[in-house]
């Protein structure tokens, strides 16, 4: 008899082999990173990243298999699981066109916590933007979606590029757009994204950041301003310029 090598049997032996090699020890501390329950087999990420690497190697000349092995591990609310489901594709990045681009919009729907949010936005979603830059529109739309993940994803999802000189005029729209966002978890994506334009170009990230410092939560200007040297830091700091929204 042929070994059963649907998707479906597939991610059925990937959940077991993570079941049996987890440690319930490491699952019982990662919840201390978390506000919402979630889920863990206990794997380290190194190993977890020896996995993806061979599970790819396994898979990558099927890749409509490959993909859709993925996607159910990313369905799935296990943090190790839907971490798999990124780490590999990595690998496959390059042969990804807009289809998979749209596919993995798609997965934004699936996320539960921060982790597999900034997983799928910063090590897929951002290459395919820097790869595919007519696609750089996509998340200011996501930055008015009611979904809180959308909206980080708006600004996680820029962060490969402006990495590289990319998007600023974008990163300035989505900025603008998330400026008043009450939810933390977009605050935190915020100010991850400035914190990494002022870290690769302060010229231009210093006077965005000294024009929002009235209107900006404490949050999203400090992690904005962590990279700066301490005297860009303490100009856009000032007292004076943190307005009532502390």
């Amino acid at each position: 008899m042929r070994p059963d090598t649907s998707a479906a049997s597939i991610v059925c032996g990937i959940i077991a082999h993570l079941e049996e090699h987890g440690s319930a020890e490491h699952a019982a501390g990662v919840q201390w990173y978390f506000k919402e329950e979630v889920r863990s087999h206990g794997w380290y990420t190194a190993a977890l990243r020896r996995y993806a690497k061979a599970l790819h190697t396994q898979l990558a000349a099927d890749q409509a298999l490959l993909l859709d092995v993925a996607e159910r591990l990313f369905r799935s609310r296990c943090l190790e699981e839907k971490a798999l489901a990124v780490t590999m594709l990595q690998p496959s990045l390059g042969r990804f066109g807009s289809p998979e681009f749209r596919r993995f919009e798609t997965w934004l729907g699936q996320v539960s916590s921060w982790a597999d949010h900034d997983a799928l936005a910063m090590y897929l979603i951002g290459p395919m933007l820097v790869a595919g830059p007519g696609r750089v529109a996509r998340p200011l739309r996501w930055a008015s979606s009611p979904s809180r993940w959308r909206r980080r994803a708006a600004a996680v999802s820029l962060i490969h590029g402006i990495r590289r000189g990319l998007f600023q005029e974008e990163a300035m729209a989505v900025t603008e757009r998330l400026l008043a966002d009450r939810d933390d978890m977009v605050q935190k994506g915020l100010g991850w994204l400035l914190r990494e334009w002022a870290k690769h170009d302060p010229k231009a990230a210093v006077p965005v950041l000294m024009a929002i410092r009235h209107r900006a939560s404490r949050l999203v200007l400090r992690t904005g301003c962590e990279k700066l040297t301490p005297a860009l830091r303490e100009r856009v700091l000032a007292t004076q310029g943190l307005g009532a929204r502390r």
